[in-house]
């Protein structure tokens, strides 16, 4: 359907425009944004599994989920970038309710689960600009600053809505609620904590509070509904922020291509899994 077009080709036109700025200098431009350093990449395996590792301790805790689940909530996790953002939801509320031993209702657990994640987002988006304005501000124009407290104001004006109307969203009991929140409270934190080592690996000479406003500025941008491939668009801001920065800018593009090739490698490694009778049959 036109959501799959429009993910299809907001994504190839940021693939186009990051490319360009890996290959700006031909094969060595590649070369050269490729972090040398092996801890990078197990950082960035590590930044890339923190997500669907969250979410299957969450559902594993309210649903008791098998480790089947694993991999539907990595397609989840795919669904929303590559396609559209919340049609992840929509594709594992699909699954559960394949699946009636696990849960006779999902939809009120899939609702809340996504619910609780904006409000842990948007707070963590809160601290970090908060934290990262006094660092960064003077990189971003003035009528782009006014976007961006303007896009903090929104985020915590919903989460205090959801808040103080949770007894008629919610439908998890609020011992539930609170676990699943804090479930991805940690998952931001170590998302975050993970991605600042890699840049760190990547480029040890970057102060520290350049990285705390690129975090910073990942969060609000991941905050953005309905957007496919977050980490590209966030790449692309990025680095129309940090100018000329060149070493700084092609580790920002490198990072948010290499997640889209995992991502895509995945695709053809679950179709593939598809394919085989063997496991076919051992699912079912």
């Amino acid at each position: 359907g036109w959501p799959s077009v429009i993910g299809a080709v907001l994504s190839v036109v940021m693939i186009v425009l990051l490319g360009r700025e890996l290959l700006d200098a031909g094969p060595e431009g590649l070369s050269r944004a490729a972090p040398d350093s092996p801890w990078f990449y197990v950082a960035f395996a590590a930044l890339y599994m923190v997500g669907p590792t969250g979410d299957f301790l969450i559902f594993r805790y309210l649903w008791g989920i098998p480790w089947a689940g694993f991999v539907a909530l990595h397609k989840k996790r795919i669904a929303n970038d590559l396609v559209l953002g919340y049609s992840g939801e929509a594709y594992f509320y699909a699954w559960a309710r394949a699946r009636a031993n696990l849960v006779a209702a999902p939809f009120g657990a899939v609702k809340d689960v996504s619910l609780l994640s904006a409000i842990a987002g948007n707070g963590a988006t809160i601290i970090l600009c908060a934290a990262a304005l006094p660092v960064g501000y003077h990189l971003i124009p003035p009528g782009i600053l006014n976007v961006v407290v303007g896009s903090v104001v929104i985020a915590l004006a919903l989460s205090v809505l959801l808040i103080l109307f949770s007894k008629r969203v919610f439908s998890l009991p609020r011992q539930q609620l609170w676990i699943v929140f804090l479930l991805h409270c940690g998952s931001i934190a170590a998302g975050a904590l993970m991605l600042a080592l890699a840049w760190h690996l990547a480029l040890s000479a970057v102060p520290a509070g350049m990285w705390l406003f690129l975090l910073a500025v990942r969060l609000l941008v991941f905050r953005l509904p309905l957007i496919p491939n977050k980490e590209l668009l966030f790449a692309t801001v990025a680095i129309l922020l940090i100018g000329p920065d060149e070493a700084l800018s092609d580790l920002i593009a490198f990072v948010a291509v290499l997640t889209v090739a995992v991502h895509l490698a995945l695709v053809l490694a679950f179709a593939g899994a598809a394919g085989l009778p063997g496991l076919r049959r051992g699912r079912h």
